[in-house]
């Protein structure tokens, strides 16, 4: 390290993958400037619109107006003294529905700032619901220092998953939920209540207008009673349990319209696999929807919590449907369905979202200019019965043309969360009523909920599918997630009303599954071929329409303007302006298994150094030899796709690579690399360019490309330019989200584990 004369006082940070050490050594006055010699470690924290995440090793001293830590491989800036600038932008911003809702449980923010799309916010839920997964978070929540839950009205604990297994090892753990429940006075729905999220949506925790997250990646079917629903991770939940809050990154938002009216005997169920088969280049990852149209009014509360609850598999992270008259009627008989008085469905509070609808009070839609990062449209009207696979929801096929193909099925299915309502249960009865389910098929009938049961009893429809030879499993998740009896076996042909065909999920990897509706799921366990509800009563299979899709041009972008907005309020010992090197991994799909090898995932004592080692060596051997400490790496799209194992992200640390750039992320990768501090930047501008640049350049798996990044935090835009010299010719040059505070100092604690740990101590 070469040092100046003169003397001050500097802080030595350093962050590995845990906290940031401060230390105070004495240097000369005048040394303004540190160079580091060899490779070091170095700050890296890139600004993003739509995903970010950042780690920090930092130097700074505090003896200048401006500071600057040179390395070999980049330039890293500090503002000098204490750095503490406000965030606002313009009163009138327009803003989409999901800003609107994310604004309201955004806490923390500046005064007059309006929350937009790629922006990191710190929220507290109104609801964070956790299933049979319950009990490992609970051993986080403990592990983080936690005694008391913060909010026990927040919290919501179901069991629903694995209700079929009497093991005593399943049995004391549902029993340790159950404990911990009842210990922190948490509202709790013991195995064979039903499936969580539609607990969450009976019971009124999901309810308009509000934010509700869940430890399962099917939240978003809350946006189906016009709730914002989104998934987090278990050290998310934990998060919630022990502070009451979390982080979020606004995605990009997608707006979906609906236009027309579903001819007779197309279902809700149609729709969503139509737009998971039509548009299935991954136009949605990792984006938020919102759902509009002048077909929305015909489409009944259960059609939506269907379309919402599979906009998991089209790639999203929410599916949000408008606050209507449709969805006021359907609360108005929740009120009457529940007993009274309930502390979230009355009549009070049903009443008064009815009063603000009519009074178009601009809380429940979004603004005229809202900003979009796509619009799709789909022709409801031109849709027919479709089934999705096999063993793909991104496979779609009209129901007409796989009844000429004839396949013939072992196992019917109609449970889930998706399409196991009363609704769901009552059209499968009609088809099914005066039949019986063919020879050489099981069909597995489970409702979503007790009361859904209940209600189907009743009714008399779960009598007639009994009656026709269905086999009832308790309400709960069961095949749909591949537990308890009727699993697919080695070449099977399973048709489903659930969510999810990937192979191997519901059973055998040797097995096709396809999903369909209730109606076309009943018909095919009556004809034991995947068949039309026609044909059950002599009929013929009607012809498909021709579907109608189309994808809109979107407005400029209004958000893409700063100059009116202040910039972004920088905590101390946090990097204003940083700089480094681009590492190109030029492949898509890279998955948690080629950045970590799986037979690591489960051994507890593999050293840092071991695991730096590894790091990528089952996408690229070389990787170790091409790559420096203080590298940015960049990939391409669906980067983190796979297991959720956090060692993905914590490898990379190891590695002293502090930021990752890629086209998209998978979401569980994403949210692990911000919970142990692992930047991350989506720039698909980015990988087109390089690309493009090195398209003759030969195939070459890791790749030095010359080119260097820089995120201007305060201003929250990016450069990238050919060279680390200031005067560099700039290639790519964008706006991104604003890094706030809050997120800020989950960073400089080192993760958000850390920074909860921080928050109990703090608070104690």
């Amino acid at each position: 390290m070469a040092l100046a004369r003169g003397s001050c006082w500097v802080g030595l940070g350093t962050l590995r993958g845990s906290h940031l050490q401060n230390h105070r050594k004495k240097i000369p006055h005048e040394s303004h400037h540190l160079s580091l010699s060899g490779r070091p470690s170095r700050t890296h924290i890139v600004g993003l619109m739509p995903r970010l995440a950042l780690t920090i090793t930092a130097g700074w001293t505090s003896c200048s107006p401006l500071r600057q830590l040179s390395c070999c491989h980049g330039t890293i800036f500090y503002g000098g003294g204490i750095s503490r600038r406000t965030l606002a932008t313009s009163i009138n911003v327009p803003q989409n529905l999901t800003e609107k809702i994310v604004q309201k449980y955004s806490v923390g923010l500046p005064k007059g700032k309006y929350v937009r799309a790629g922006d990191f916010v710190t929220i507290k839920p109104q609801h964070c619901m956790t299933h049979d997964n319950s009990w490992p978070v609970a051993m986080k929540f403990h592990g983080l220092g936690a005694t008391k839950v913060h909010d026990d009205r927040q919290v919501v604990l179901t069991l629903d998953h694995d209700v079929q297994n009497k093991s005593p090892k399943n049995l004391e753990k549902y029993a340790n939920i159950e404990k911990f429940a009842h210990q922190h006075g948490i509202d709790f729905y013991p195995a064979g209540r039903g499936i969580g999220h539609q607990i969450l949506v009976e019971e009124g925790y999901a309810f308009p207008g509000t934010l509700t997250v869940a430890s399962d990646s099917h939240s978003n079917m809350y946006g189906g009673v016009g709730c914002l629903g989104t998934p987090m991770v278990r050290t998310d939940a934990a998060a919630i349990w022990a502070t009451g809050q979390t982080w979020w990154q606004i995605p990009p938002v997608a707006k979906v319209e609906l236009r027309g009216r579903l001819p007779s005997g197309v279902s809700g169920k149609d729709v969503i696999v139509a737009l998971c088969g039509v548009f299935n280049k991954d136009d949605v990852l990792n984006h938020a929807i919102e759902f509009v149209g002048d077909a929305i009014p015909d489409l009944t509360v259960d059609d939506r919590l269907t379309i919402a609850n599979m906009t998991t598999e089209w790639g999203a992270l929410s599916g949000l449907f408008p606050v209507d008259e449709v969805l006021i009627n359907w609360l108005r008989s929740r009120v009457l369905r529940l007993p009274q008085p309930h502390p979230r469905v009355s009549s009070d509070r049903v009443e008064e979202v009815a009063a603000l609808l009519q009074a178009g009070d601009p809380a429940l839609s979004a603004s005229k200019d809202a900003v979009y990062a796509k619009h799709l449209v789909l022709d409801l009207s031109t849709l027919s019965p479709y089934v999705s696979g096999p063993n793909s929801v991104k496979v779609m096929s009209s129901l007409t043309d796989l009844v000429k193909q004839d396949i013939a099925i072992q196992k019917a299915y109609l449970v889930s969360c998706t399409n196991s309502r009363l609704s769901d249960i009552q059209a499968a009865a009609e088809v099914i009523k005066g039949h019986k389910v063919a020879p050489g098929v099981e069909f597995y009938i489970a409702a979503a909920s007790s009361n859904v049961q209940a209600d189907a009893e009743v009714d008399g429809a779960w009598n007639a599918l009994l009656e026709a030879g269905a086999r009832p499993l308790p309400a709960g998740c069961g095949p749909c997630i591949g537990l308890g009896i009727g699993l697919l076996q080695d070449g099977e042909v399973g048709i489903s009303a659930t969510n999810r065909n990937f192979k191997g999920r519901m059973g055998s990897r040797d097995a096709l599954a396809y999903l369909a509706s209730p109606a076309v799921v009943a018909a095919s366990a009556v004809l034991g071929r995947i068949g039309s509800p026609a044909e059950v009563d002599g009929g013929t299979v009607s012809e498909s329409l021709q579907l109608v899709s189309e994808e809109l041009a979107v407005g400029s972008n209004s958000h893409a303007s700063k100059s009116d907005v202040a910039p972004t309020q920088v905590l101390d010992g946090f990097p204003e302006l940083i700089e480094g090197e681009l590492v190109f991994c030029d492949a898509d799909n890279i998955n948690t298994d080629g950045i970590y090898p799986g037979k690591y995932t489960y051994q507890d004592d593999v050293p840092r150094e071991k695991m730096a080692e590894v790091c990528m060596e089952n996408y690229d051997a070389s990787f170790g030899s091409k790559t420096y400490a203080g590298d940015v790496l960049v990939s391409g799209f669906n980067f983190g796709t796979g297991s959720s194992r956090e060692q993905a992200a914590t490898c990379i640390l190891a590695r002293d690579i502090r930021l990752v750039v890629a086209g998209s992320f998978g979401n569980i990768f994403f949210r692990n690399s911000i919970n142990n501090a692992l930047l991350t930047l989506e720039l698909p501008a980015l990988i087109s360019l390089l690309r493009l640049k090195f398209k003759d350049s030969g195939s070459e798996l890791t790749r030095r490309t010359g080119l260097f990044i820089k995120w201007d935090v305060p201003n929250a835009r990016i450069q990238v330019r050919e060279g680390a010299e200031p005067d560099a010719r700039v290639v790519l040059e964008q706006n991104v989200g604003d890094l706030g505070p809050n997120l800020q100092d989950i960073i400089i604690q080192g993760g958000l584990e850390d920074w909860v740990k921080n928050e109990i101590s703090t608070s104690a």
